[in-house]
C-alpha cells in the first residue's frame, strides 16, 4: 500500500508555532511522538529546508508530511454495546455512553471504543495509527454523547480539516453549580496544569486558544443547566472553562464539582458517579458530497432522572 501525501497550508493564525504543534492541531489523532518521528524521520517537508520538531512555521508555509501506509491493527476486536445514529460507506456517528473510554492509552487495554469499533466495522481509516484508528475527535471518559468516526483515509482527512477549522457545530449540555445566565463566553487558552499533570488549566504558561459560549441557560434551585457550544476542542474545554468561571460542573470531582455536604434541594446529586455533562448535538459537511449533516442525542437516563429528580417530579 502506497503512502499518503498530505499538503497543510500554514494560516495566520498558526505563524510561529513549532511544527509538530502545528501537524497535533491538524493531525490530533496522531500523538506527538508519532508526528516528531515522522519529522525525524524526513517524511514532512517545507520545501528544501532541513526541519526538525521544533521549528516554526511560517504563514503561507506548504508542508507536506509523507503518511506511510497504515500498521494492521492488532487490537482484539471486543462485542461490546455500540449506539449508531448513522451509517454510511464513509463515516458513521456513535453516541457514546459515559465510562468508556475512547481508544486503548495507558493501562488501559481493553473495553474501548475502539475495540467496539473494530468488531463493527472492518476497515477503519488508519491515519490515526494502531490504536486510535477512525478517530477523529474525543470525548472524556465521563462524558456521555456523539462523535463521528472516519471509515477512510479520504473521509478522515477532510473531517480532520473541519475540526481544525472550526467548522464543525458541537454543543454539549451540563448542569453547573450556581447561578449563570446565557450569552457568557469564555475566552481562555487551555494549557497542561503545571503541578498537576492529569489536569489542564486556563492559566497554563503554555496554552494553546480555546473559546467556549453558554447559549442557553435554566435556573434551578441554586444550579444552572445550560448548553454549550464550542469550536475548539481542548482537552477537559468546558469542564476547565466553566469551572474558571465559579461554575464548575456538578459531578466533576476533577474541577471541583463534587461537594461533601449537599443541601435538601441538591440530594439528587449524590446520585452522579460522573460529571452531569453530554454532547447533545453535532453537526458538520459530510466529507465527500458536503452535504449538512445534524445529529441530536437526548439526555442519557442518569442524567435525566437526576434532573427530574431536581425538579421534584
Amino acid at each position: 500500500m502506497a503512502s499518503d501525501h498530505l499538503e497543510l497550508l500554514v494560516s495566520p493564525e498558526s505563524a510561529g508555532e513549532r511544527l509538530d504543534h502545528f501537524l497535533v492541531s491538524l493531525l490530533p489523532n496522531r500523538s506527538r511522538s508519532q508526528l516528531q518521528k515522522l519529522i525525524k524521520d524526513g517524511r514532512v517537508r517545507i520545501g528544501s529546508r532541513a526541519l526538525r520538531p521544533n521549528t516554526p512555521v511560517k504563514a503561507g508555509d506548504t508542508v507536506v508530511v509523507e503518511i506511510p501506509p497504515p500498521t494492521p491493527a492488532t487490537l482484539v476486536p471486543e462485542d461490546l454495546p455500540l449506539q449508531i445514529a448513522y451509517e454510511d460507506s464513509d463515516l458513521l456517528v456513535v453516541d457514546k455512553p459515559a465510562g468508556m473510554v475512547v481508544h486503548p492509552g495507558a493501562g488501559i487495554v481493553r473495553g474501548t471504543l475502539v475495540h467496539a469499533l473494530l468488531h463493527r466495522v472492518r476497515d477503519l481509516s488508519g491515519i490515526g495509527g494502531e490504536e486510535r484508528p477512525g478517530i477523529v475527535h474525543r470525548l472524556d471518559r465521563g462524558t456521555s454523547g456523539l462523535m463521528v468516526i472516519a471509515k477512510n483515509d479520504e473521509a478522515h482527512l477532510e473531517l480532520s480539516r473541519q475540526f481544525h477549522d472550526r467548522e464543525v457545530e458541537k454543543e454539549y449540555v451540563a448542569l453547573v453549580w450556581g447561578l449563570v445566565n446565557a450569552g457568557r463566553r469564555i475566552d481562555a487558552p487551555i494549557g497542561r496544569h503545571p503541578s498537576r499533570r492529569a489536569l489542564m488549566s486556563a492559566r497554563a504558561r503554555r496554552a494553546r486558544s480555546a473559546v467556549t459560549r453558554i447559549t442557553k441557560a435554566r435556573h434551578l434551585r441554586g444550579l444552572t443547566l445550560v448548553h454549550v457550544a464550542i469550536a475548539t476542542g481542548r482537552t477537559h474545554q468546558i469542564r476547565v472553562h466553566l469551572s474558571s468561571i465559579g461554575h464548575p460542573i456538578a459531578g466533576d470531582p476533577l474541577y471541583g464539582g463534587v461537594k461533601r455536604h449537599l443541601a435538601a434541594d441538591h440530594r439528587p446529586l449524590a446520585r452522579l458517579e460522573r460529571p452531569f455533562l453530554h454532547a447533545a448535538r453535532l453537526a458538520f459537511a459530510h466529507p465527500r458530497d458536503h452535504r449538512k449533516m445534524e445529529f441530536t442525542s437526548e439526555l442519557p437516563d442518569d442524567l435525566r432522572q437526576v434532573l427530574e429528580q431536581l425538579e421534584g417530579r
